[in-house]
């Protein structure tokens, strides 16, 4: 027997839908077994800018080490934490 599904209301704005996903059950709203997978080819991630102190002799390693990659540096810090909040998550 198929369950009947509830109406999804209309929300004013995302806090009032984030609310209302937070406290309700997307299975009682969605027949999810029809779901199809979403592909975005051209979406980029969100980022953010932040200031962070670091000593000299750190900055210039990790210099020598994107010059050696042929990589921006600050994108090789990126891989870098990429990789440890990685190896941290999947300890827990």
């Amino acid at each position: 027997m198929k369950k009947k599904l509830k109406t999804i209301p209309t929300f004013k704005n995302e806090d009032e839908e984030r609310e209302f996903w937070g406290t309700h059950d997307s299975t009682d709203h969605i027949d999810w077994s029809k779901a199809e997978e979403a592909v975005f080819p051209n979406l980029k991630p969100s980022t953010r800018s932040i200031s962070i102190r670091l000593p000299e002799w750190l900055i210039a390693r990790i210099k020598e080490l994107a010059n050696f990659r042929d990589v921006p540096y600050q994108s090789l810090m990126k891989i870098f934490l990429a990789e440890r909040v990685k190896q941290e998550m999947s300890v827990k």
